[in-house]
């Protein structure tokens, strides 16, 4: 939390200066706050009018992200001190394009764009270090029967270019190939996709790396659960576990490879995840963002290392520099100590009638964090299911203990509950936490 002290001394750096936000979703509405209280002036902009981050912003405009040119119109209309994207990978190119058209300070390069933005190019720079990927079977849209006879079922089909399970789909027979394909192309803008083995019944990790300087900082290591309730979905997250239990082999064995690989690309600013199965004692790292993380794993940190991420972003987006305040040299990928947790909440189709048990959360210390997406009257249609739209709420947990964060997280799975109008559970069921943490 920003101190009344750093408050002011922010408003009186940062007071009238304009700030172009890309995207609107609820992950950056957050971003957008805190914009506000550094007395930044915020102009959100996205597609849709109801975005959940124009609630909050100084200005809003209904210019999509994609669009470029009207991106750069409207900075040079507006006398924007800098633009920066919020928590969309798809989002990230026309970032980059519109810092360098304009001259504003960009954590991203051109070359940092097409290593992380592309799933497929990510892929292939990832071997080149010896970092490996999900093993891959060749296809293209044109769907040549050689190619598809040899494909070994199940496997994922998916855009290279979208991320929170938007364009997905689980295939587990050659009749139902066809039609993912068409999905994955309707959802990536560069019309490119790719189809993988489908890991089932692996686990699932996040590595989460912080910039400054040309420094790289492993911020936290983490294991990640996801619903298996879904069939022929792609397996939306349940929420995570901080440290992951396979820290120490992570540590030894990929992390290096990976700083080795992110200085050669040339990045010096910003923040970076990496998504990985680990399977029989390999890791297969399968996506990425350069950009501040839908997950939020920021706001476990900034309770343990004491600043902001958003702020950091922000601060550089207006003025080139990341701040004193950011040590990178003083984060610990083991959280100093401390256990924490992330409790997704996902809900299933149909119209929320009644929500319980988010009520006393501002009173108790062991939670960090509460960003709700969906409220009473929100209505989940059938096209969210399988991505990350159909999550209600994410909780963050910090505490000193395995066992008191394991009774924190089975408190609150218990605690809140979903209803749609006929009385019916809308709510899907959480993690097993204490089978998480080995307890």
């Amino acid at each position: 939390m920003l101190t009344k002290y750093k408050l002011l001394e922010m408003k009186n750096e940062f007071e009238g200066k304009k700030l172009l936000i890309l995207g609107g979703n609820p992950e950056t509405s957050a971003l957008v706050r805190v914009a506000n209280e550094m007395g930044v002036k915020t102009i959100v902009t996205s597609a849709r009018h109801t975005d959940d981050a124009k609630k909050y912003c100084w200005k809003a405009f209904d210019v999509d992200g994609m669009d470029v040119p009207g991106l750069i119109s409207l900075a040079r209309e507006e006398q924007v001190d800098g633009v920066l994207v919020g928590v969309a990978d798809i989002l990230v190119p026309s970032y980059c394009k519109v810092c360098e058209a304009l001259g504003y300070p960009c954590y991203a390069t051109q070359r940092i764009v097409d290593v992380f933005s592309y799933k497929d190019v990510f892929k292939a720079t990832c071997e080149s270090y010896g970092i490996h990927g999900i093993p891959e079977f060749y296809l293209d849209a044109e769907m040549k029967p050689t190619d598809v006879a040899k494909i070994k079922y199940p496997v994922m089909v998916k855009p290279v270019d979208n991320g929170g399970g938007v364009g997905m789909t689980v295939v587990y027979k050659e009749s139902e190939l066809k039609a993912a394909v068409e999905k994955a192309l309707q959802s990536s803008p560069n019309k490119r996709f790719i189809v993988e083995r489908y890991m089932d019944g692996v686990e699932d990790m996040g590595m989460y790396y912080t910039f400054k300087d040309g420094y790289c900082s492993a911020s936290c290591i983490y294991d990640r659960y996801t619903t298996d309730e879904q069939l022929g979905m792609s397996r939306v997250c349940l929420g995570g576990t901080y440290p992951s239990k396979h820290i120490n082999e992570y540590m030894k064995r990929m992390h290096f490879n990976a700083i080795r690989m992110f200085k050669e690309i040339g990045i010096k600013n910003g923040v970076l995840m990496l998504s990985a199965f680990y399977e029989n004692g390999e890791f297969y790292v399968y996506d990425t963002g350069f950009r501040l993380q839908g997950e939020a794993p920021h706001l476990l940190l900034e309770s343990i290392y004491g600043y902001d991420q958003r702020e950091m972003l922000i601060r550089f987006a207006l003025s080139g520099t990341e701040g004193e305040s950011v040590d990178l040299y003083k984060e610990d990928p083991y959280m100093k100590g401390k256990w924490a947790a992330t409790v997704w909440f996902l809900v299933k189709r149909g119209k929320i009638a009644k929500i319980e048990g988010f009520e006393d959360m501002a009173n108790d210390k062991r939670v960090v964090a509460n960003v709700v997406r969906l409220n009473e009257g929100d209505v989940v249609p059938v096209e969210w299911i399988g991505n990350e739209k159909q999550v209600l709420a994410r909780l963050y947990l910090a505490c000193d203990g395995k066992e008191e964060l394991a009774a924190a997280v089975e408190e609150y799975q218990q605690k809140v509950k979903v209803y749609d109008e006929n009385g019916d559970n809308m709510l899907l069921r959480g993690f097993d936490v204490k089978k998480a943490l080995v307890l």
